[in-house]
């Protein structure tokens, strides 16, 4: 169980390496730029029609002979350098494996490379998975998918997964007598008249990666997760000499008064965070009727040790209402640097020139004027990320299904594991892994095979593209080419990519575990049997990988590893609604493996929604936007309009879907998929899932919707 940390095992070979390739990039890179000059995109095109003469027009003309001209003058060095490459690919590691060292700090709050090492809990814990492909192609290929700008958007994607991963943990329960439950909305679209705000570009953490590239990168904290850039209202946030008392917990100054805080009026009674007007009948958090409730054991502002107060007291627990607030701890080192430390020009919302990350905040309800917030730095509330937030009876469901699903335009909080596809370009791999590196300790990538090796007869211009990052250490790896592509797509290293990870030790000083598979199915339709073989060789290699991992060292007795999870993340580029995929649909990973969208063969729970954009759209005002996308997709019409539907037989399926008015089957195309197994687990351990979310915080940077599920591992064991 050795990781690969450096992709070549002689320093010789990797300067060999670096040295072929500094001689075949040259002409790599004009090349690319040559195709990606021939093909534009559609906002490329809006943009040439609505001025023929505009600079972007000129700049094509004038590169594109340029381009070709410099092109040939590199062909002799890049062969040269062909010459050197080639071989060395045989030798070459198939992942890398990068670890970032956490500091003291981190250490201390059981976060970054801690985490793994802490003591089992005897009820259980709780998992976050989730699964994106990010179609990180060289940029003339993106193209092909509408989308351009490989670098940026690769640098965009890790930031926005990171805001959205670190973001405070919020949930609202509510208890009315004619409200049993809250409805699997995303809590950012809670009510439709909630006003969701793009925003807070998260800070560096201050730490080292080994084995990795260097990270010179420096981004300031920029913006109040209350409001946008330039807004003069927050409550959170008052102007410089205007600020409220220090015994609020949504403003920490050193004035007495508390006149111009937003839960302090004076001479007021009003203490709704969400309003401030007089009347509060349409408030779902200050109903009149259920006054001087008992019990504080759940609000944010009650925290173990603090001495109880009364609901009329405090401003977010009024009648039975619950709020719970989970964030990582937040570095001392940070916290200096963050006042009055905002980035000109930083935009919300749909802006994709700027691509600022979305981050989620309650604003107004029902048109009213105030909001309810918290401090970029979490001081309303600190709440560890394994507590339970569900009150018992009160889960947000729909109809019988007995776990939570909803279209968010976040990534969960707290997510533990991430797997990602099409991360193919090298640049990209670097720019995406530094900024993944600032929340995920432990990253797998550049996972694949460059030209010929084994089973894999043809040569490979791309790898694999699979990428893995995680909060828990990785205790091994393999990677697996599948043997059987056809077509383009055979010009890539596509495979599985298997990873266990430490999540605990037991009271018996026993490890727990987990198991992972990421991968990407042959993508070309109609060869169903191509992806069968494929499926087949995942869950053999699967087994195959948990055999060999749990085998003890020779000569060495160590206790058997307690399993606590299996768990398969990827693009499978089929669908179950698909007439063209029943070979797919029946195939026996669905046995052994279950998917939580899927009623069986052939058929979808009514609230799964398709994973695949229409290319056509994507940058359209509609869905420009992690917001406007997530309100799209909640509208039927919408999905219609957006999503790609399992091809009919009066249309073409290489035609666009939008402004198709024949009936479509289901809700679109769902090709991502997280599985899980609960087979091979203790007696008496049990798997629950808590949360599944089709996110679209991606919006405008990939093809695809991400997917995310949250998976409870329970022993049967009470607390101590």
């Amino acid at each position: 169980m050795v990781l690969h940390t450096t992709p070549y095992t002689s320093a010789c070979l990797h300067f060999l390496d670096g040295l072929s390739w500094s001689l075949v990039f040259p002409c790599y890179w004009l090349l690319d730029r040559l195709l990606a000059s021939c093909v534009a995109t559609s906002l490329e095109k809006r943009q040439r029609s609505q001025d023929p003469c505009s600079f972007l027009t000129l700049c094509v003309l004038i590169s594109a002979p340029l381009y070709l001209l410099l092109l040939l003058t590199s062909l002799p060095f890049a062969l040269l350098g062909f010459i050197i490459w080639a071989p060395l690919q045989a030798v070459r590691q198939p992942y890398l494996y990068t670890y970032r060292r956490p500091d003291k700090h981190q250490a201390e709050q059981g976060q970054a490379g801690g985490i793994g090492n802490a003591e089992w809990r005897p009820q259980g814990r709780s998992f976050c998975f989730c699964s994106a492909n990010v179609c990180l192609l060289p940029d003339s290929l993106a193209r092909f998918n509408n989308l351009s700008d490989t670098h940026r958007r690769a640098r965009e994607v890790g930031k926005r997964i990171r805001n959205g991963a670190s973001r405070p943990q919020i949930k609202i329960y509510i208890d009315s007598p004619t409200n049993t439950s809250i409805s699997a909305v995303s809590f950012s679209s809670l009510a439709t008249g909630f006003r969701r705000t793009s925003s807070l570009d998260q800070r560096p953490e201050q730490t080292q990666i080994t084995n990795g590239p260097a990270d010179t990168e420096t981004e300031p904290f920029s913006e109040c997760p209350i409001h946008p850039s330039g807004a003069a209202d927050c409550p959170v946030h008052p102007t410089a000499g205007d600020q409220g008392s220090s015994g609020c917990p949504l403003h920490t100054d050193e004035l007495d008064t508390t006149a111009d805080c937003q839960l302090h009026s004076a001479g007021s009674n009003n203490n709704c965070p969400v309003h401030t007007s007089g009347g509060a009948t349409d408030c779902p958090m200050h109903s009149t009727g259920h006054q001087n409730v008992p019990g504080q054991d759940d609000c944010p502002l009650h925290g173990e040790g603090t001495q109880p107060k009364s609901s009329t007291d405090c401003p977010l627990h009024t009648s039975g209402v619950q709020i719970s607030i989970s964030a990582p701890e937040p570095d001392p080192e940070e916290e200096d640097a963050e006042t009055g430390n905002h980035r000109p020009g930083d935009q919300g919302g749909g802006d994709t020139s700027s691509m600022t990350a979305s981050r989620e905040s309650l604003a107004r309800y029902h048109g009213g004027d105030c909001g309810v917030g918290i401090t970029s730095n979490n001081t309303l509330s600190h709440v560890p990320r394994t507590s339970v937030f569900k009150r018992t009876g009160r889960k947000r469901r729909h109809g019988d299904e007995t776990f939570d699903h909803d279209i968010s335009a976040f990534f969960p909080a707290n997510l533990d594991f991430l797997a990602l596809q099409e991360v193919f370009d090298h640049g990209s791999t670097t720019r995406l892994r530094r900024q993944l590196h600032r929340y995920f300790p432990y990253v797998l990538s550049d996972v694949g095979r460059y030209g010929w090796k084994g089973c894999c007869s043809s040569f490979k211009f791309l790898n694999s593209g699979l990428m893995l990052a995680s909060r828990y250490p990785i205790l091994d790896a393999r990677y697996e080419c599948y043997p059987n592509g056809r077509g383009e797509d055979a010009l890539a290293a596509k495979g599985a990519l298997f990873a266990k990870v430490h999540v605990g030790t037991s009271h018996q000083e026993q490890r727990v575990v987990g198991y992972l598979t990421c991968t990407h199915l042959h993508a070309i339709e109609g060869d169903s049997s191509v992806r069968c073989e494929q499926l087949d060789m995942v869950l053999r290699w699967g087994a195959e990988f948990r055999q060999s991992s749990s085998k003890s060292p020779e000569g060495e007795k160590v206790l058997e590893d307690l399993v606590a999870f299996d768990v398969i993340l990827g693009d499978l580029n089929f669908d179950n609604c698909s007439s063209e995929d029943k070979m797919e649909q029946q195939h026996a990973l669905f046995t052994q493996y279950k998917d939580p969208c899927r009623l069986g063969p052939g058929e979808d729970k009514p609230w799964a929604l398709g994973t695949l954009l229409d290319t056509s759209g994507l940058y359209d005002d509609e869905v420009s936007s992690p917001e406007s996308l997530q309100k799209v997709m909640e509208n039927e019409d919408g999905r219609k309009e957006y999503l790609v539907f399992p091809p009919s037989k009066s249309q073409c399926p290489a035609s666009s879907q939008k402004g198709r008015k024949i009936p479509l089957k289901g809700n679109g195309r769902r090709i991502d998929y997280i599985l899980y197994s609960d087979e091979g687990l203790q007696q008496d351990w049990k798997l629950d899932i808590e949360e599944f979310s089709f996110v679209t915080q991606l919006a405008g940077l990939t093809d695809h919707l991400s997917v995310a599920m949250r998976l409870a591992v329970s022993t049967g064991e009470e607390e101590p």
